[in-house]
């Protein structure tokens, strides 16, 4: 009953969001190829990087539907460890006025071998700082909370590198046709056709069946 009320959370939420952002990231026209950018070392991942199957994420910190999946991930992440890349690709949007800074946190905690315990947090306390006006005090907690220098961390979220990794991520989700978050690409191509969690934790199990 638990997981139905997760997924039905899910679903009413992205329905909301893809109405929500479907004008932010129009489709290619007629004859554009689809391609999502090739994984480079910037990328944040989990997982063997020689991994036979590739499951790359599109996201938003502060979008409901992505919080709900959120836990979701973390039980197929563990269920398929060693078995899976996983790969966060940021795509804040404009409607969520701490998303952008929310990535800024994340990728700043990366710089400092961090971005998956930022990731978590961010996700696990999305309700406590996703409509502050000023979230970065939070942000700044948050840090010292997982360890974090927290001056070092401050300078990074500022940082033009940081800066520039969130619009690259962005622009290649854009390119790919990510129009809403979260958006699901399994060995390159967009997963579609899920309705529920069970169905699209059913093609990324087939995948991982079917490339031993």
């Amino acid at each position: 009953m638990k997981g139905a009320v997760i997924w039905g959370t899910v679903v009413l939420v992205l329905i909301g969001t893809v109405f929500g952002v479907a004008w932010l990231a129009k489709a290619p026209s007629s004859g554009t190829a689809l391609t999502i950018p090739e994984i480079s070392t910037a990328d944040q991942t989990r997982g063997p990087k020689d991994a036979r199957v590739v499951l790359v994420e599109y996201s938003d910190f502060q979008c409901p539907a992505c919080g709900a999946f959120f836990p979701r991930l973390e039980d197929l992440n563990k269920e398929l460890e060693g078995k899976i890349l996983f790969i966060y690709r940021n795509f804040p949007l404009p409607q969520h006025k701490n998303a952008e800074l929310a990535a800024y946190a994340a990728e700043a905690a990366g710089r400092q071998g961090k971005f998956w315990e930022m990731h978590s947090v961010l996700f696990e306390k999305q309700s406590e700082w996703s409509e502050l006006a000023d979230a970065k005090e939070t942000f700044y907690k948050y840090a010292e909370s997982i360890g974090l220098d927290t001056g070092s961390f401050k300078a990074e979220m500022n940082s033009g590198e940081v800066k520039a990794k969130i619009s690259t991520d962005r622009e290649g989700g854009r390119r790919a046709s990510v129009n809403s978050t979260p958006t699901f690409y399994l060995n390159g191509k967009k997963m579609e056709g899920y309705n529920s969690y069970d169905d699209f934790a059913k093609q990324v199990r087939d995948a991982v069946q079917n490339n031993p």
